[in-house]
């Protein structure tokens, strides 16, 4: 095996975005000291491909955005979505999902606009939710003030394994049990202190 592949798939697993082509070779270089041709580390990037291809592997090396990164295999999608909104709603008390909730089917929305539904302040909420990356600032109203606009961000759609908005449950499918004031299993993540100032306002 090319001594180099190790050091390629290295570097594409430790990357959180698509690493390109050219910050391979560099680090490459630096490291190794050594000067590196294209058609050399493609040659590394297409084996580590086919490796990847074959069967027993839950992921594959995708070209993607102008450079490579280990991605989930279509076939087991479902199961990492079903991993991520699980821990994603645990993470999260009952303000800042209902928070969530209010901008997902009201975006873009200011944080007023949130507050009048859910009668109580939404700040916590909101900066929780901006910190997980699952809203983020879409632009500014045009009223007094011109006040932010929030709207769901593309890591919420990952995380609730979502193509599109469209994709939402439309009121008509949610159950009357989903109305119902109070939860049957608590959420795991103890309610913190901001929260509760939330409900009590």
């Amino acid at each position: 095996m090319d001594p180099i592949i190790p050091h390629i798939e290295s570097l594409i697993f430790a990357s959180d975005e698509p690493i390109t082509l050219k910050e391979i070779r560099d680090c490459l270089e630096t490291v190794l000291e050594a000067t590196f041709k294209d058609e050399e580390l493609m040659e590394g990037i297409t084996t580590l491909q086919a490796r990847y291809a074959q069967e027993g592997y839950g992921f594959e090396l995708t070209e993607i955005a102008g450079g490579y990164q280990f991605l989930t295999k279509p076939a087991y999608h479902n199961t990492v979505g079903t991993f991520l909104r699980q821990t994603t709603r645990k993470r999260l008390s009952r303000a800042a999902l209902e928070t969530l909730s209010i901008i997902a089917y009201r975006q873009p929305i200011t944080k007023s606009d949130m507050e009048k539904i859910r009668g109580v302040s939404c700040d916590y909420s909101v900066q929780k939710l901006l910190e997980k990356e699952l809203v983020e600032i879409t632009g500014r109203d045009e009223g007094p003030g011109r006040p932010l606009l929030y709207g769901t961000s593309a890591k919420f759609m990952d995380y609730f394994g979502l193509k599109s908005l469209e994709d939402l449950p439309k009121p008509k499918e949610f159950k009357e049990a989903d109305f119902e004031i109070g939860e049957k299993a608590p959420i795991e993540e103890d309610v913190t202190e901001g929260d509760n100032r939330e409900e009590e306002e």
